[in-house]
């Protein structure tokens, strides 16, 4: 599988403010551009922090890539895959609509009525490690079902997780003009962090969009 980080982050690192709230980053370039990587993808993942605050859709707004994947033989969207060990999506969160095949990683912790929940109301319900979400067994499972190219949307607890797997494959960043501060506030990549054995990225791009910068990198 090939696993493709894709973000939007103010100068200072952080993907939204110390609320957590949804805040634009970049202009309708760059959410062109992100629509396109959606488009070639097999599935879009999040966590479900992002969920929670956000009630994603996921699904591609362009008409022209909904009827060039139809014509290719795919869904009209990717597939929709959301992390959450404690399976606390809600059951008519926006992802959940059936508008595309929807993949909620669980763990063994989570509780059982929150799962029979969750797929009563549509979702595939892949259940992969203990406490918490196993991503090199979940990402597994998935390429089973015939995922080869994932795009990973965050948020920051997710990616340190991808990473700390030594899972990703390429990160897309763009950085806006912009300044959130906030000791709070989600960053790239959150979780434990890395003390040593730091991952190393190689600069494959960089190019000026709207007012900011996409920093494409590729991860050894």
């Amino acid at each position: 599988m090939h696993v493709v980080v894709n973000a939007a982050a103010s100068v200072d690192g952080k993907l939204s403010t110390r609320r957590r709230e949804q805040v634009k980053i970049s202009g309708a370039d760059d959410f062109a551009r992100v629509d396109r990587v959606r488009a070639d993808s097999d599935a879009v993942l999040v966590g479900v922090g992002t969920v929670l605050a956000d009630d994603p859709h996921l699904t591609l707004d362009d008409d022209n890539y909904r009827d060039e994947r139809r014509t290719a033989g795919r869904d009209p969207s990717p597939a929709r895959v959301v992390a959450d060990s404690r399976a606390r999506t809600p059951s008519d969160a926006r992802i959940l609509d059936g508008a595309a095949t929807t993949y909620l990683l669980a763990s063994e912790a989570a509780p059982d009525d929150r799962i029979a929940a969750l797929r009563d109301a549509g979702a595939e319900v892949v259940v992969a490690g203990r406490t918490r979400v196993s991503f090199p067994d979940a990402l597994a499972e998935l390429e089973s079902r015939g995922v080869d190219r994932l795009m990973v949307e965050g948020g920051g607890e997710v990616i340190f997780s991808l990473f700390e797997d030594g899972l990703v494959d390429e990160l897309t960043l763009y950085v806006g003009s912009v300044v959130f501060g906030g000791r709070d506030a989600p960053t790239l990549a959150d979780g434990d962090g890395f003390v040593e054995s730091f991952p190393r990225l190689e600069l494959r791009e960089v190019e000026r969009i709207d007012d900011g910068v996409l920093l494409g990198y590729d991860v050894p």
